[in-house]
This record gives structure tokens, sequence and C-alpha cells, in this order.
């Protein structure tokens, strides 16, 4: 099995360096209405992960200091835990762009009805999963009747502007549907289009593409098949030079539900946190992004997803062909 480590050192490189930060990524915890195969989070409905009102002020208060880029709320479902509203409206005005990671599905459960109007009173650019245009595999990966729920909410958001309107941002994600690379992330958005456009008149911005990545439930997944082993071998004989220049991890921070800082949400999920320069653990109340400039991300060899091929990143493809 090859590592990251080595494929770094054939081709003579270093592991990525932190740049100035741009984007927080708060990981709102792991409670979820759903338990997708992809999951990097082990998400679902009876985890007791889950953030505080405490952490989230603590999260405000970071923005409020450091007033970064973007704030890009992941989880689970964020919108699930309690703290999710008050977030949002509280930090809006703190940054330039407000991402919500969406699973579609969370609109119809209790309480939620009034999301898509929430999401568009604040401006919120959303991201949502759909790993494929067609029902099978949609439901094969996240779960039956998920294809036509995610439809029905796609109507709803096109409804009140999103993917239509310049200042409601709909973006779809594309993850495979098992052991191999997503394709090219140009040609699959054409093929959403069309797709999605002719037999159901939805319209998006953008579509996302998104390596699975080796750990947590995908791995166990990978492991009853062709083993992690052969797809950590894929992953890298498809290493990409070009892709280890642009990774997300160089501009982001990522904070857990207990306000634990790492470098990304991958690196969370396995709890590989980031560090002081006295070997010590940060967390959103004491976290200092200057003095983490010019410092080696902490790697390890899940890294190869966001290295082979085009790349892959929470933005997406790194590389597009």
């Amino acid at each position: 099995m090859t590592s990251f480590k080595a494929v770094l050192e054939k081709h003579h490189l270093i592991a990525p360096v932190r740049e100035s930060v741009q984007t927080l990524q708060v990981n709102m915890g792991h409670l979820c209405n759903m338990t997708c195969l992809h999951c990097h989070v082990n998400a679902g409905p009876a985890s007791a992960e889950i953030m505080s009102n405490e952490t989230a002020d603590s999260v405000i208060r970071f923005l409020f200091k450091h007033r970064l880029k973007t704030l890009d709320i992941t989880g689970g479902a964020p919108e699930m835990t309690p703290p999710f509203r008050n977030l949002v409206t509280r930090s809006r005005q703190l940054v330039k762009e407000m991402i919500v990671r969406c699973n579609l599905t969370v609109l119809f459960e209790p309480g939620m009805h009034d999301l898509p109007e929430f999401y568009a009173e604040n401006g919120i650019h959303l991201i949502c999963s759909l790993p494929c245009y067609t029902k099978e595999n949609v439901d094969k990966q996240r779960g039956s009747g998920t294809f036509e729920k995610s439809i029905k909410a796609l109507k709803i958001l096109n409804a009140i502007g999103y993917g239509i309107d310049d200042r409601l941002k709909l973006d779809i994600v594309y993850n495979p549907g098992g052991p191999f690379l997503p394709g090219n992330q140009s040609q699959l958005e054409a093929d959403y289009k069309r797709a999605l456009t002719t037999n159901h008149e939805i319209v998006f911005n953008k579509l996302i593409t998104i390596t699975n990545m080796p750990i947590s439930r995908f791995s166990r997944e990978i492991s009853r098949g062709s083993s992690e082993e052969n797809y950590l071998n894929l992953l890298a004989d498809n290493f990409n030079p070009s892709a280890l220049e642009n990774v997300m991890c160089k501009s982001l921070l990522s904070v857990s539900w207990d306000g634990k800082i790492y470098d990304c949400d991958f690196n969370q999920a396995l709890g590989i946190e980031t560090y002081d320069s006295q070997g010590n653990s940060i967390s959103i109340d004491n976290i200092n992004p200057v003095q983490l400039y010019g410092r080696v991300i902490r790697c390890a060899d899940h890294c190869l997803g966001c290295v082979a091929g085009e790349g892959s990143s929470c933005s997406g493809a790194l590389i597009e062909n």
C-alpha cells in the first residue's frame, strides 16, 4: 500500500503549508436524519455529538474578531442542531459569504418547513448533496426514498429563487457510489444539468465533485469489497502534483462540534488535531489564525483523496481538465 508520505517523496515534494485563513468551516455535530454510506463522520439520528450554544457563541466571537471571508457550516445535518439558526443570523454580517451544506431531505423533518425561506432571508449559499441524477444510484447510497425527497426539495428551492436569483447560489455535490474517482467535473455538470432540467425542470448553479475519503463509514464499506488498500493504491496511482498546490487546507480552518481546531473536516473525523507551537491543543476560544501562517499541515494517507485525479475539496475539483 502506497502512503501519502511515500508519494510526496517520490515526487520530491513536501506537505502543504498554511497560508492566510480565508474560510472557517464549522461542523455543528454528527446529528443527522440520514446514514449515508459515504459519510466520513458517521452521522446519524442517534448521534449525541452536537454543538452547544456556548461553543457556537465562541465561533461568533472569533468571526467578530477576525472577519474571515467565508463561514462554511456543515454536519451531520447542521440545521438539526439547536444553535444553528442563531449562529447563522448573528454571523451573517461578519463574513462575505455563508455556506450551508444541506442534505436536502432535512427540509421534510419536523420543524424544518420554513428552512428554505430562512436560507433565502439570510442569503445563504447552499451546497446540497445529490450523488447522482438517477433514483437507483441515489437511493442505493443514501437510503430508499431519498431521491424523490431530494428532487422535491430542489423544486422548493428553485421556487423561491435558488439557482435562479444571483444572490441565491445553489450548488450540488456529486460523490462516487463506490471506490473509484469522480469523472470530469465539467462533463458531469453538463450531464446533471441536462438530466435535471429535462426530467424534473430543476436548475442549479454549479456541480461540485468530491472524492470519497477512505475513512470512517466509507472505509468500512469498501473493506467488504475491493478493500481499502486497493482504493488507496488507486488514489496514489492518480496523484496530481498540481492538485497539491491548491488543497483547501492551506486556507481553511475546521472547528469541531466541541470547539477543537483541525486542518480540515477529514482530519477532524480522524481526531488529527491542530496544535500550537508548544504542542498544545487549540480551540476556537484561543486560536489566533495569524500564528498558524507558514505551519506544515498535518497529513495522513487519507490526504491522497484530495490530490488524486482532478483533485478534491469542499469546493469541488482543484484542477479542471
